[in-house]
């Protein structure tokens, strides 16, 4: 009997990455990974067939049996039907309200109950739940810390967005003070010296006292926002990814201690799977079986 086997992919703003995922050892096929970039700001023909040909791809290797596919998609999409509502941002124009799901079908000769869709920052928390560091936990906050704020909620083993983005925050949004642009403000502001982001100040902060400020001042906001979530949603683990992630270790004591100071015993962890998560959580959409 064959392997189960689904193509997961994760179609961003300007590239579509696709691998196949054995839903059994819940690992990506080695070899298989599929990435083009693609302008998002092209008609409907030229996004679509980029699309299917990547997808075709990364199914060269598989002879036979079904071909499955999940797709983790920005949104707003509804992901039920497979139609883009995408209108007002700078990317997708040309396919709001266009259904997604019957034209890759139709050109990829795929069922479309075979297709799949998930929320990008759903998937990447899908992903986690299914085999990366929240495996085994049920009620999960997924963050992706970048140049905006991606979060997603699992209650019950699965996964969808939870648009905390905008969500009222101190003197602003969430997205204000837990993005990019907050450190290179927070840090102009103390210094009066640029810096393009993240990373530089993860090079000096154990030099640079104004560094070191500015990681523990977001560790304290990360766990002030942090908090009535989890109260509410009973979350047992915090999943942290994006770049910012890879400062986990300047701003983690500040952020532990504040949420151990409001009687908060969450686990806090780092993505396992990094840029395959939504690519696995995609896939693991296909594993609807008894």
């Amino acid at each position: 009997m064959e392997k189960p086997v689904a193509l997961g992919v994760d179609i961003g703003g300007s590239h579509i990455t696709a691998a196949l995922v054995d839903l059994e050892t819940r690992a990506l096929v080695s070899d298989s990974i599929k990435r083009s970039p693609v302008n998002s700001q092209e008609n409907k023909e030229v996004i679509l067939s980029a699309w299917c040909d990547i997808i075709d791809k990364a199914f060269r290797n598989i002879k036979n049996g079904a071909r499955n596919v999940g797709i983790a998609m920005p949104g707003p999409f509804n992901y039920e039907e497979g139609i883009s509502l995408i209108k007002d941002q700078d990317k997708f124009k040309s396919l709001y309200q266009v259904n997604v799901k019957q034209e890759l079908a139709k050109r990829l000769d795929i069922p479309a109950d075979h297709i799949y869709f998930i929320n990008d920052a759903a998937g990447f928390l899908q992903g986690e739940v299914f085999a990366g560091a929240a495996k085994g936990n049920a009620n999960v906050l997924g963050l992706t810390l970048g140049t905006g704020l991606g979060s997603s909620i699992c209650i019950n083993y699965k996964a969808s967005d939870a648009d905390l983005w905008n969500s009222p925050f101190l003197d602003g949004i969430a997205e204000d003070y837990l993005s990019t642009r907050w450190f290179v403000k927070r840090y102009k502001q103390l210094t009066e010296k640029e810096v393009e982001g993240v990373k530089e100040l993860v090079e000096i902060v154990d030099t640079d006292h104004s560094a070191t400020r500015v990681f523990m001042e977001f560790g304290y906001n990360l766990a002030q926002f942090l908090i009535p979530i989890i109260r509410k949603n009973k979350i047992d683990t915090v999943i942290i990814g994006g770049n910012i992630a890879q400062s986990f270790h300047a701003f983690a004591p500040e952020l532990k201690a504040t949420l151990k100071g409001n009687d908060i015993n969450t686990d806090i962890k780092i993505s396992e799977l990094k840029e395959h998560a939504a690519l696995i959580g995609a896939a693991s959409c296909c594993d609807v079986g008894d």
